[in-house]
């Protein structure tokens, strides 16, 4: 059975923590170096279900994508909501590993996942790492459908293949323009429009698409959007890390039991509408 310190050792080695943006805050939250690991359980979200979920299947290890605290604080309190995650990790010797842009831009990263999610074959980041000799690492990512499509048709794929939520999945463009090329991301996605109409593709799948940006993309373009749930589009991660830390395990003689969490955690629970279309 390895040591917490040994499969955070392999998990950075998948992405490593200096690959992350300058204002992220990835790596271990907390967790004993030497306690040992035989369950692992991969979220989106370091949220109480999850580690409620964590403690029934008796995991020692959760890596969530999202940080638990990602600004500075000066209280870990058990009367804040972020406070009692902490302290009931600890109580129950569950380690808090976050794997958070460094995980966007490895390769693979969230954007493959995502793509893997819809069939998508991957032709290239989107925008791409310069540190990367080979040019496969980087933000979102650009890919080829097998046979074009309506654009109707490609959100109605998205909405098919990832997991449901309140939200559901949104277009905006012309829902019978022909779909070929699409770049996808994972995750909160208009501060890259201007990569997404440098690469030329016909549609961009992505999350929390704003009112503005979105409005000058289709009006300034034929470019389709896609607007699917943040968590819903970052939800393919999980699996797909999952699955690498199950070769790892391998690897190393491990025996890791990895479970990947089918909890929804995406804030919004309802969606009413007064009969515009969906």
């Amino acid at each position: 059975m390895p040591r917490l310190s040994e499969v955070i050792a392999a998990l950075d080695a998948l992405w490593p923590p200096e690959r992350a943006e300058g204002w992220d805050a990835v790596g271990t939250v907390c967790g004993e170096p030497d306690a040992e690991v035989d369950r692992v359980l991969f979220a989106v979200d370091p949220v109480h279900e999850i580690v409620d979920e964590a403690r029934e299947l008796g995991a020692q290890l959760i890596v969530a994508h999202h940080p638990l605290y990602l600004r500075g604080t000066t209280t870990v309190a058990a009367d804040t909501f972020k406070g009692r995650v902490v302290h009931t990790l600890i109580r129950h010797g569950i380690a808090l590993h976050v794997a958070h842009t460094n995980a966007d831009t490895a390769d693979p990263g969230v954007s493959d996942a995502l793509a893997g999610a819809l069939d998508l074959r991957v032709t290239g980041p989107l925008v791409p790492d310069p540190t990367d000799p080979a040019g496969r690492r980087g933000l979102g990512r650009i890919c080829e459908l097998d046979r074009p499509e309506t654009l109707a048709e490609f959100a109605a794929r998205a909405a098919a293949r990832l997991p449901a939520t309140a939200q559901g999945v949104r277009l905006a463009g012309d829902p019978g323009a022909t779909v070929r090329t699409v770049a996808v991301s994972g995750g909160s996605g208009d501060s890259l429009f201007d990569a997404v109409r440098a690469a030329g593709v016909d549609a961009f799948l992505t999350a929390d698409l704003r009112h503005h940006p979105a409005s000058e993309a289709v009006r300034h373009s034929p470019l389709g959007l896609v607007d699917a749930a943040h968590w819903a589009t970052e939800w393919p991660w999980c699996e797909q890390a999952a699955a690498q830390l199950d070769a790892l395990s391998d690897r190393h003689g491990w025996d890791l039991r990895v479970h990947v969490s089918k909890r929804v955690t995406d804030p919004w629970t309802t969606h009413h509408s007064s009969g515009a279309p969906n």
